[in-house]
């Protein structure tokens, strides 16, 4: 199944970027040349840095291998889907284009009558005869069956047509190709300026009114790698201190790295100030990171890590689980274990780096779970696919007694670049019923 999974794929791929190849590069020249060859290198070029860019990054490449595809590799990720999606966009609007074009072409035709002049005769040229069919004689040179033009019905040459097809397609391309490195261009800038901040107040039945109006920083997602490194962790940083929270919760997928290369780009981590406190929870891409060692990082870095753990604060607990994909190294999440023992008169908030892990919070009476992961789709329509994955995309749901909410998080996994799912620091103010 694998294989034939594979195969498929493959086919899939091979299939859309000879269509687009075709659209933006074959139909838009009049025959093969070198543009269609540039098209050819370019598309298959692409791919490979792509390609490159992900075998470099899980197989750990020497570091500045990993920096000089990650750019051109991931972008072409972003790009080739908006090149895509753009040019079947532009497969409704190329019969509309024809059809005006067409009108135009009509409404242009010269409606003049063909009437004869007399010409004017040397004196002593002999007269030529009349045609066969008894029309006038023509000038020699000009005019009879081979200075005719063929002609459609309706008026138009046949030459006409080719042109006709050949324009709308380079109007189609053209409008294709800047939609799509516009968007890409205007994701990855709202990537690379940093997260905004997000507030969200959640109320909790438990919590005592002396907590009202507690603040919690949440950041998920940061992804520091070759693209995102030290400066933008230094913003993500600036941003949540900015916010003066009581408690930082850093919910997973810190990094797609190792300590190795990229414990310079976290160091900015040690800046974090909160009053209670920083606390981190493992993500998916930890554990394709080397979790052990990124957790004993964090912890120099000064936050505290919460495995399968919880600590009792002045009103309520903080309880943290492992990531799933934990499971594969013996480490995945363990909820009896944060949250067995516990006072279930008193509130709970949980980290848990997956929203699916909400199922279990509400099963151990968790008041509040944070969660990240999803990105909010990143590119859209992967909001689509984020949505049959996770039972919440973005934002804060009910589930039963236990509400979860989930951040887009900070930064972004391969394209630096983010479509209908802009990056966020949630400050979560908890509020009590009894205020």
């Amino acid at each position: 199944m694998v294989i034939v999974f594979a195969l498929l794929a493959l086919a899939v791929l091979v299939t859309a970027n000879w269509y687009l190849w075709r659209r933006l590069f074959r139909d838009t020249t009049g025959g093969p040349g070198r543009v269609r060859r540039v098209g050819a290198v370019l598309i298959g070029g692409g791919w490979a840095l792509a390609v490159g860019a992900l075998v470099a990054e899980r197989t750990g490449a020497p570091f500045w291998l990993q920096r000089v595809l990650a750019w051109p590799g991931f972008l072409w990720l972003a790009l080739s889907i908006y090149l895509l999606l753009a040019v079947l966009a532009g497969e409704v609007v190329r019969p509309l284009l024809r059809r005006l074009l067409e009108r135009w072409d009509r409404r242009g035709e010269p409606a003049v009558a063909a009437v004869p002049h007399p010409e004017r005769v040397p004196a002593g040229a002999p007269a030529e005869k009349p045609q066969e069919d008894g029309s006038p004689p023509r000038e020699p040179g000009k005019g009879g069956p081979a200075a005719e033009e063929p002609s459609e019905p309706g008026g138009s040459t046949l030459v006409a047509a080719p042109s006709r097809r050949l324009f709308v397609s380079r109007v189609v391309a053209g409008a294709a190709a800047a939609a799509a490195v516009g968007t890409v261009g205007y994701g990855t800038y709202g990537v690379l300026r940093g997260p905004r901040v997000k507030r969200v107040t959640v109320p909790l039945a438990k919590l005592p009114r002396a907590a009202h109006g507690y603040r919690i920083a949440v950041v998920s997602d940061i992804h520091l790698s070759p693209v995102l490194g030290r400066g933008f962790a230094q913003k993500v940083v600036d941003t949540i201190n900015s916010t003066r929270p009581d408690l930082i919760a850093v919910v997973g997928d810190l990094v797609d790295g190792s300590v190795k290369d990229l414990g310079p780009a976290a160091a900015p981590l040690a800046q974090l100030e909160a009053r209670h406190g920083s606390f981190f929870v493992t993500g998916n891409h930890e554990y394709f990171s080397g979790a052990e060692q990124w957790v004993e990082e964090v912890r120099r870095l000064g936050l505290r890590p919460l495995e399968n753990d919880r600590t009792e604060l002045a009103w309520f607990d903080l309880a943290g689980v492992n990531d799933i994909a934990g499971e594969s190294e013996g480490r995945g999440p363990d909820f009896a274990k944060a949250l067995g023992d516990r006072d279930t008169a008193r509130a709970c908030v949980l980290l848990a780096h997956q929203p699916v892990q909400i199922h279990d919070a509400v099963d151990h009476g968790v008041d509040l779970q944070l969660s990240g992961h999803t990105h909010g789709g990143q590119l859209w329509p992967g909001n689509l696919l984020a949505e049959a994955a996770n039972p919440t995309v973005a934002g804060l749901e009910r589930y039963g007694d236990t509400q979860l909410y989930v951040s887009r998080g900070a930064g972004a996994w391969g394209p630096p670049t983010r479509v209908g799912a802009p990056s966020d620091i949630t400050v979560i103010e908890l509020a009590s019923k009894q205020a």
